[in-house]
């Protein structure tokens, strides 16, 4: 039975064996005629490798066995957030419902799917202290791309869009932060560190004028601080006619306990994938939401999801939108999970989630290192940091020649994943460590007694360190070679 024509007209025949069931089956093609060059066709098979399942399955298991992840061994990734993932959210995302849909079925249809971004963008307003989101952004820097068009489109509804061509960044700040600016047209004025890590007030007021656009900043910042003056900081732009954009890629340290709206942020975009319970290595799956104050409600990418007498609809019709920044509304399953984790938490949840976190920061910042080891250290009381810390191998790299990419790279030999190396870029020989609330206290006395072995490695046989790593599927590659001669097309 022809049930209908597919996109290139060629009829659709579903199969109903079993019973609701719908298996499309397209009639073959002829390729000859679909490919009327000769020249085009294949002069011999393609040759594909024929395989039993079993062999399939121990390809796939090896290539598992050569990547790392939070499953395999301690993950601390400085500012990625890479914690373990409740499995009951994955199972959420894999209900039939979520998943058996298509973006261009009826609305009436997926009410279920529009209620979970509802009621996500609830909670999300409610953490974020802000009065609308949009979840359709792909991932956090998406999500700060689309913050700085808005930030753009109300100065230029305002008049002044030509005039305000600068944006304002901390030296510290995430390397999204300066590329999103300059891809939507704007100089970035860099704002350097003060001697406590955090910005520099006085560079500030001198930085800001009628020309600019706005800031973006990290709360707390990439050395882990919270910015004691942010509250100033944001006064000062706004007062020169700024707007404030609040880089969210750290809030699982300040979730549920302080919130950007207070602080004087105008926008902000929260990574849903790192806070909020997605699994995100290897690049994906990624989701952002996109929050902002309610003058700036208008500018969110279109579609919104809205209400009309209990009856929920995506609303197209928003004039000052910078429209739409991804198909359809984003990466759905990603707001499932992260409704469901919230959920599983609650309010109270969250917030301990967020002291758990700065917590063990802390905890093992003080095992690793002596203060000589930490950067930005003031004093002999200092303020603690958030959910990460890094430190300078300065010292030890000037004693012992082993360098913080020889200590990361002997860190794979003892199981752990390396953290962020030489970033940020105010702190030489950077190591920044974000062990996340999901680590328990005994993994974190193993993984600082591994590091501290380390470094006693490093002054009594530095040549080992810098062999390092030899237990891995791939050892040390030539970084410079690769990124010269890099190459595309695997060679089998």
């Amino acid at each position: 039975m022809v049930d209908g024509l597919d996109r290139m007209g060629v009829p659709l025949v579903f199969e109903r064996s079993v019973p609701g069931a719908r298996t499309a089956m397209l009639p073959p093609l002829d390729v000859p005629e679909a490919l009327p060059d000769d020249a085009l066709l294949r002069a011999e098979p393609l040759p594909l490798p024929e395989l039993a399942e079993g062999e399939v399955s121990r390809h796939y298991s090896a290539l598992e066995r050569r990547a790392f992840g939070v499953n395999n061994g301690f993950y601390p990734l400085g500012s990625c957030t890479m914690k373990y993932n409740p499995k009951l959210n994955e199972e959420m995302a894999a209900l039939p419902g979520f998943t058996d849909i298509h973006p261009l079925q009826p609305v009436h249809t997926i009410q279920g799917c529009l209620a979970v971004m509802s009621r996500l963008d609830a909670i999300l307003r409610e953490i974020t202290g802000m009065d609308a989101v949009s979840l359709q952004p792909a991932a956090g820097a998406h999500g700060e791309f689309a913050g700085v068009m808005m930030i753009k489109a109300y100065h230029e509804r305002g008049g002044d869009g030509a005039s305000r061509a600068k944006m304002i960044v901390p030296d510290s700040a995430h390397g999204t932060n300066p590329a999103s600016a300059a891809m939507n047209g704007y100089t970035v004025v860099t704002i350097p560190s003060g001697a406590d890590g955090c910005v520099d007030i006085a560079a500030l007021r001198q930085a800001v004028g009628p020309d600019t656009a706005g800031l973006m900043l990290t709360n707390p910042n990439t050395l882990g601080l919270f910015d004691p003056n942010v509250a100033e900081i944001t006064r000062i732009v706004h007062g020169a006619g700024g707007l404030c954009y609040y880089d969210g890629a750290n809030l699982n340290a300040i979730m549920g306990i302080t919130r950007p709206g207070d602080m004087g942020f105008d926008v902000a975009h929260l990574n849903l994938h790192k806070t909020f319970s997605t699994p995100h290595g290897g690049g994906g799956p990624g989701g952002a939401a996109l929050c902002c104050k309610a003058f700036l409600s208008g500018y969110l990418p279109k579609p919104m999801v809205a209400d009309s007498d209990g009856a929920l609809s995506l609303d197209d019709d928003r004039p000052l939108s910078v429209g739409k920044v991804g198909a359809f509304y984003g990466n759905f399953l990603v707001c499932v999970r992260a409704l469901c984790y919230l959920l599983s938490l609650g309010g109270d949840g969250v917030a301990l989630a967020a002291s758990n976190a700065v917590l063990n920061a802390n905890y093992l910042m003080r095992k690793l290192a002596s203060p000589d080891d930490i950067a930005y250290w003031d004093g002999d009381s200092p303020r603690a940091r958030a959910h990460e810390f890094v430190l300078s191998m300065k010292k030890m790299k000037s004693e012992t020649g082993v360098s913080a990419l020889d200590l990361a790279k002997g860190l794979l030999d003892k199981g752990i994943h390396p953290p962020t190396m030489y970033f940020p870029l105010i702190v030489d020989e950077a190591l920044m460590f974000e062990p996340t609330e999901t680590e328990s206290r005994a993994t974190l006395d193993a993984a600082a007694e591994a590091f501290l072995d380390m470094v006693r490695q490093a002054r009594d046989d530095p040549e080992s360190l810098r062999a390092a790593p030899r237990s891995t599927p791939v050892r040390r590659p030539d970084e410079v070679r690769a990124a010269r001669n890099p190459i595309l097309r695997y060679q089998g």
